[in-house]
């Protein structure tokens, strides 16, 4: 049991599941990894807030914490959605149940709870714990952060703070388009995003690339490959474990995708000049040697920076199971502290 007065949830609502932490007024997390909790996001609001509140009850028995210790919450979810938590009008993957469309979840949990809740993003929570976890709190360092899954999340941080924008599309860092002509191995291929993009970073980097456009484009020149007999969404899942292995088509698609990021870094390079990089994702959630040839391809990817930039460092994203509920419990003991609460 932590011997703190003050503590804070956050609370990370996926697709299938809602992951909780817990963070004390020491800076000490109380969960090591994931504390998992059904997600109903399918059943409609008010089907989802009861379970989110039920599984922050289980979440403090795991943690052996007094619930009457919680003096706030920060909540991150898929988006689209507002700055201070609207759902978009017109529905997402995640929020397809038509009560979603323009909800308020950051207030509804509030009335739920009976506790402030902050809100932000899936990929800016995960970019701001990166970036704590590297720079420590209260810093006035600068991060970008690219968090590669089904679509390409992550984040930008300030002076220690997370940029969400006016309307909270800050950080929508899979959306920026990027000169993907010059990376070699594509020619003529067209990469369309789901967001209606071509040539975008999610549009070359996410799993939905992968099954989408870079491994029917590879399978296309090597008809005799083994993922060539497969229906094309388990073929795509099993990319990863072959490039793993060293299988060269399959390393060639990561290839791409590295190549993609580092295109898009020297872009941020040159907007924010950060102090640091950071990739989190399926890529990174590999051996080391596969984890070190990739980040290899993403600087091979950038084109030549100056003499003072060419030292920035490449960081993988630590604990990335649990970095959306580490970074909204940040936020939240932001708040605290900004408060006085």
């Amino acid at each position: 049991m932590s011997p703190a007065e003050k503590v804070v949830a956050g609370i990370d609502l996926g697709g299938t599941a809602i992951n909780y932490t817990f963070l004390d007024e020491r800076g000490e997390f109380l969960i090591e990894g994931l504390c998992e909790h059904p997600a109903r996001s399918v059943e409609g609001p008010d089907v989802c807030l009861t379970q989110i509140t039920d599984g922050l009850d289980v979440a403090c028995r795991a943690a052996n914490l007094d619930r009457r210790k919680l003096v706030a919450a920060g909540l991150d979810t898929p988006g689209p959605a507002s700055g201070s938590g609207v759902l978009s009008r017109k529905g997402s993957t995640n929020f397809v149940h038509p009560a979603w469309a323009g909800f308020d979840i950051r207030a509804g949990l509030e009335k739920r709870l009976g506790l402030p809740v902050t809100y932000l993003n899936d990929g800016n929570a995960a970019a701001l714990w990166g970036h704590v976890s590297i720079f420590g709190s209260g810093n006035h360092a600068t991060s970008v952060s690219a968090i590669i899954g089904t679509g390409l999340g992550g984040g930008v941080i300030v002076d220690g703070r997370v940029v969400t924008g006016r309307n909270g599309f800050g950080g929508e860092l899979g959306h920026v388009l990027i000169p993907h002509g010059l990376i070699p191995g594509i020619e003529g291929l067209v990469p369309a995003c789901n967001c209606g993009r071509t040539g975008d970073l999610e549009s070359l980097c996410s799993l939905t690339a992968i099954r989408r456009t870079l491994l029917p484009h590879f399978l296309a020149a090597s008809p005799g490959h083994p993922l060539a007999g497969e229906e094309i969404g388990a073929a795509a899942k099993r990319v990863r474990a072959l490039a793993e292995r060293g299988d060269p088509l399959c390393r060639d698609i990561f290839r791409v995708q590295a190549r993609a990021l580092g295109l898009f870094f020297d872009e941020m390079i040159n907007v924010f000049d950060p102090d640091a990089l950071v990739v989190g994702g399926g890529a990174m959630e590999t051996g080391p040697e596969f984890r070190d040839w990739f980040l290899g391809e993403i600087r091979a990817g950038m084109p030549s920076q100056r003499e003072e930039q060419a030292t920035l460092p490449i960081h993988v994203m630590p604990q990335g199971d649990s970095a959306g509920a580490r970074g909204a419990a940040l936020d939240a003991a932001r708040v605290v502290r900004e408060r006085g609460l």
